[in-house]
This record gives structure tokens, C-alpha cells and sequence, in this order.
């Protein structure tokens, strides 16, 4: 565990959950074994995003909407998230989640590699957001650096893989969110900070 168990039920107690979309999401992840953010990282996500009064972010990797849920909220009806997935039935449940929280319409929905579509957009984004899986985590620092605006933040989840970054031996996905917060944090044009919360979340303001 990277917090302690109190700590972590407490803050769970203080920060529950209450809308029933967002439970209904919360609980299908326990079901299925999916990974998301759950709502303490979605809560910080949103606080963060609204700190900078972001209207636009791009996902780098969305599940079935759930992190998006957090983001939509921040950027308000004039905003937008573009939601990425490589899977089509998760872009099609994450639109129907979506859109019974009434979040729907903040929302584009994308479908494959969120390296080549970020790539593919214009213009520059107030937050990108990265959860894909851990191998592309170098290549997608360097993708994400190249859209964001000054004063924006790149949001990074499993930074800390569950403490095996800080362990010998480490294999080759461990490597590469290795290599990732090693080239966030020299990088010249960013300023980095890792929270240990849940699995660990790098936040990265661009300068």
C-alpha cells in the first residue's frame, strides 16, 4: 500500500461518492477488476483542472468514461475532454454513462491509439491526462509536452506502479515508468511533482 490503510479509509469516508452514475461506475469496476482512478485521483483531477480554468483536455486513455466523468465536470458546458480508448464498447458505455450524468455533451469521443490521436489534433490543450498502457508512458510524455499550452498540466496515473519503481529488478513495464518520471522530471520546460495517492499520480505544470 502506498497510504496508509487508516489514511486511505478515511479519506474514502470524507470523499465518498454520491452521484448514482458515478457508483454505478465505481462498482462495475469492482466487478470486472478495471482499472480507474476511483474518487479521490478523480477528485484532485477535477480540482486541478478547475485551478487553471481549463475548457479543454485531452484523455489519453479513457476506460469506460470514468476519469472523463471528473474532467467534464471541470470544464463546464463551454468545455470540452476528447475521450480516448483503442475500444469501441468502451467508447460506446462511457457515452451512455456519460450521458445519463448529463456530462455527455462536454464530451468527443475518440476510438484508437491515443498516441496517434493526439497527434492528429490541432491547436493545444489545457490538460492531457495519461493512463494508456505503461510501455507507451516515454513516448506519450513527449506527445503530451508538445500539445499543451503554458501553464497547463499533464496528469499522469500509476507513477509509482504500486512502490515497484522503487524496488530492484524491475521489469519492462516497471522500466518504462522508470524512464517516463526520470524524463519528466529533467525535463527543462516542466515543473513535477509525484502525489502518492492511490497509485501514485505525476503532475507536470508546463513553463
Amino acid at each position: 500500500m502506498i497510504i496508509d490503510t487508516d489514511v486511505e479509509r478515511y479519506l474514502h469516508e470524507l470523499q465518498r461518492s454520491t452521484d448514482p452514475v458515478l457508483l454505478e461506475m465505481e462498482a462495475l469496476a469492482r466487478e470486472r477488476r478495471f482499472p480507474i482512478i476511483g474518487p479521490l485521483v478523480g477528485r484532485m483531477c477535477e480540482t486541478l483542472a478547475r485551478a487553471i480554468s481549463a475548457l479543454r483536455i485531452f484523455e489519453m486513455g479513457s476506460g469506460y468514461g470514468y476519469s472523463t466523468y471528473w474532467f467534464a465536470r471541470a470544464v463546464g458546458e463551454g468545455g470540452e475532454v476528447v475521450h480516448t480508448d483503442g475500444s469501441l464498447e468502451n467508447s460506446t458505455q462511457a457515452r451512455g454513462f456519460l450521458g445519463r450524468a448529463g456530462l455527455a455533451g462536454r464530451v468527443r469521443f475518440l476510438v484508437g491509439d491515443a498516441r496517434r490521436l493526439i497527434e492528429a489534433e490541432t491547436g493545444v490543450f489545457d490538460v492531457v491526462f495519461c493512463d494508456i498502457d505503461k510501455e507507451g508512458y516515454p513516448e506519450a510524455l513527449d506527445l503530451a509536452r508538445a500539445k499543451l499550452r503554458k501553464g497547463g498540466l499533464l496528469i499522469t496515473d500509476n507513477v509509482l506502479w504500486s512502490g515497484r519503481v522503487a524496488r530492484p529488478d524491475p521489469d519492462e513495464t516497471t522500466r518504462a515508468i522508470q524512464a517516463y518520471n526520470a524524463a519528466a522530471f529533467s525535463a527543462p520546460d516542466l515543473a513535477s511533482i509525484i502525489v502518492p495517492l492511490r497509485d501514485g499520480v505525476g503532475v507536470h505544470l508546463k513553463l
